[in-house]
């Protein structure tokens, strides 16, 4: 197990490695991971706006639009 110090002595390139390989770990077993409750309820509560015709969404490159925006 790494501690903290030995991660805060890695360069970004390493932790970032490190995230990819926890990452690919963690994808290997779906099941292992839990969902919380609260996920259920906004994909839900997001399906049943999109059935009703209430949903609104967005193109990609209007998402980026916004991302940018923010970060301005």
């Amino acid at each position: 197990m790494l501690e903290s110090d030995q991660v805060s002595r890695m360069s970004m390139a390493e932790r970032l490695q490190a995230m990819e390989q926890l990452w690919d770990a963690l994808c290997r077993e779906p099941e292992a991971v839990p969902s919380p409750g609260w996920h259920g309820e906004v994909l839900a509560d997001r399906k049943t706006r999109a059935e009703r015709g209430e949903a609104r969404f967005l193109t990609l490159e209007q998402l980026r639009a916004r991302v940018r925006a923010s970060q301005s």
